[in-house]
């Protein structure tokens, strides 16, 4: 299966590299995305925008050959949601990593702080306790060492959707933060953050217990819960 691997905010393919060896073991092929603006330190992002970043993950649904499998961490889960809405027939399994499907008009993260045209990585305190479990010093600082300004448009920038066949997509939910419980209790009382998950007709849900950058903190771990998603797809 080729596996389509999408980053959160502030990173880029290259954060994927201790969670894909079970894939390749497995005789996967592994396709970690960098995503426009996010080259390095000095790439431009003025002029980029969410639609860039879904595009780019389109692009590479439609360079493979066959059936794809999405990976989408954090804000990376509403660009592989978009990917699904625009290539419906062509994504086997959309896997959230603690994060979910964005709907139509919402938008990743409009509060996080800005500098000019760019959202440097924050300063830890910004992040709730949750975000941060598992994250040690050193983890701390390898992270800021490699972190990327995020062009601020694709977190504020509104997610346009067209396709309703993006709800029949079968979808894997890897919670970490908290635990899947939680998700469907809010699924069940109607709360507005999990409205477009409650819309997706086959949702599998896992927990790995940890904090929001499980690649970091759990890398062996994801990759096995990957692996277990992507066997249920094939």
């Amino acid at each position: 299966m080729d596996i389509v691997l999408v980053p959160g905010f502030w990173l880029d393919a290259s954060s994927w590299a201790e969670v894909t060896p079970p894939l390749v073991a497995a005789g996967h092929r592994v396709h970690p995305v960098t995503l426009p603006g996010l080259e390095s330190a000095d790439a431009p992002r003025a002029d980029i925008g969410l639609r860039d970043h879904v595009d780019a993950v389109v692009a590479a649904i439609d360079a493979l050959e066959g059936p794809v499998v999405l990976v989408g961490h954090s804000g990376g889960g509403a660009i592989i949601y978009a990917a699904s809405d625009a290539r419906p027939d062509r994504v086997a399994r959309a896997i959230y990593v603690d994060s979910g499907p964005l709907g139509e008009g919402g938008v990743i993260s409009d509060e996080l702080p800005e500098e000019g045209d760019e959202i440097p990585l924050p300063a830890w305190e910004v992040f709730d306790d949750e975000d941060l479990v598992g994250l040690d010093d050193d983890l701390r600082a390898a992270f800021r060492a490699r972190a990327i300004p995020q062009p601020k448009r694709v977190a504020s920038d509104k997610q346009q959707l067209s396709d309703e066949r993006r709800f029949d997509v079968p979808s894997t939910i890897i919670a970490c933060e908290f635990p899947s419980s939680m998700l469907t209790e809010m699924i069940a009382g109607g709360h507005p953050y999990t409205a477009e998950l409650a819309r997706l007709k086959n949702v599998q849900y896992v927990d790995l217990p940890t904090g929001h950058w499980p690649q970091f903190t759990k890398p062996a771990e994801l990759g096995e819960a990957i692996l277990a998603a992507v066997d249920r797809t094939a």
